[in-house]
């Protein structure tokens, strides 16, 4: 597979071809749909007194199978090792340029019953609990990417939309002005990702994309997610997510992949908890070598800081803020660290950090067309002006 890291940084997609070769093409369809029936089941028996008789299935304008891994046995492991191959992993590494890679969302998206037309125009970021959009832009661009999405159809697709070059920069004046009149429409300089059975799109998801149309026209896209391990920055995305024992019904290489992403995280964890109990002890030193082992790129550790500080909130206040009730939804960290630390070590965490945090914030509540929320104070797109790791650790 012929790839060029440099067409992720200048263009924030890459269109591959074959990414599931011809001749696996109808096992993989086959080993999916029998997931989809397992995951339709499951939404029959959640389905509430007023949804429909096929719950999610028939409610939903794009229902997704999230985390399918939960419902693969003997005869789908294929769907999980497809997304641990060459094609796939192998390429996501190639593209970030990281020792190792893992996947961290396994999904597939589905049309809906009935046509239910465009979706919103937006980026799949959240400045609330990641960082401000300058920031993870700036941080892509000198170090490389950290964390990658994939769509794969299985059937041919041009439901995605993408601003090519969107990655890079703000929101123009001219797409800001269109997104308010209207979210469901084109924006200038847009195009759609053509993509035939088996072909993939590997894009950064800070880029403005769409989905175009959701209609009846049978869709199994395989939606994937991969962070970095070891890279030049930490990913805003880090978690690793698993349902089910899975693992068991693997080939035995795959599982020695599977074991090994595990052996990562933990890893990973325990740096994290490093970095945490210095900012707890007010060991200025080791709170900024630690960030420099966690984000080995001299450009861009503040946006680092910035994404410990989010993991240090959901660690001390749980998942529920004030403007958004999912907080840390991307964080999985925090499950295994949270234990680890008593009360009042989180109290403290928390008095470390709560200072940038108000930094991240404007005076008042303001809202950036494109972006996944409501109105709220944090910065949207630019970076605080000045904010260095040096501030951050000042008053320690």
């Amino acid at each position: 597979m012929d790839i060029n890291p440099q067409d992720l940084l200048d263009d924030g997609f890459i269109i591959l071809r074959e990414v599931v070769p011809p001749g696996e093409l109808e096992n993989l369809r086959s080993a999916f749909e029998r997931l989809v029936d397992r995951q339709r089941e499951v939404w029959i028996q959640q389905r509430g007194t007023d949804d429909p008789p096929g719950g999610q299935w028939e409610a939903s304008a794009q229902p997704r199978l999230v985390r399918f891994e939960q419902f693969i046995d003997a005869g789908t492991a294929n769907t999980v090792e497809f997304c641990l191959g060459s094609t796939t992993l192998g390429a996501s590494r190639t593209i970030m340029g990281a020792p190792a890679v893992a996947p961290c969302l396994l999904m597939m998206m589905c049309n809906p019953v009935s046509d239910r037309g465009p979706a919103h125009w937006h980026r799949d970021i959240h400045p609330i609990d990641q960082a401000p959009l300058s920031g993870l832009q700036q941080d892509l661009l000198a170090n490389g990417p950290g964390y990658l999405q994939w769509n794969i159809p299985l059937y041919d697709d041009d439901v995605l939309w993408v601003v090519p070059g969107s990655h890079r920069r703000p929101n123009t004046e001219e797409e800001n002005r269109q997104l308010a009149k209207d979210l469901r429409v084109p924006l200038p300089g847009s195009a759609p990702v053509e993509l035939k059975a088996g072909d993939g799109v590997v894009y950064t998801n800070t880029i403005l994309h769409w989905g175009s149309n959701y209609s009846a026209k049978k869709r199994r896209t395989v939606h994937l997610g991969y962070r970095s391990y070891g890279g030049q920055l930490y990913p805003y995305v880090p978690q690793l997510e698993r349902s089910g024992g899975y693992e068991q019904f693997l080939a035995p290489e795959f599982q020695a992949i599977a074991a090994h992403h595990w052996a990562l995280y933990a890893t990973d964890c325990d740096r994290l908890e490093a970095v945490l109990r210095a900012a707890i002890a007010g060991d200025k030193e080791g709170f900024l070598a630690g960030i420099e082992v966690l984000h080995p790129g001299a450009e861009g550790r503040i946006v680092c800081a910035v994404l410990v500080s989010k993991l240090a909130y959901k660690i001390s206040k749980g998942q529920q803020h004030p403007y958004r009730g999912a907080y840390g939804s991307d964080w999985s960290q925090d499950r295994e660290l949270a234990p680890r630390f008593s009360a009042e070590d989180k109290e403290l965490l928390w008095r470390r950090f709560e200072p940038l945090d108000r930094r991240l914030q404007t005076a008042e509540e303001y809202f950036v067309p494109g972006f996944q929320s409501g109105p709220m104070p944090y910065y949207f797109e630019a970076m605080p002006v000045g904010l260095d790791l040096d501030e951050v650790v000042a008053d320690w």
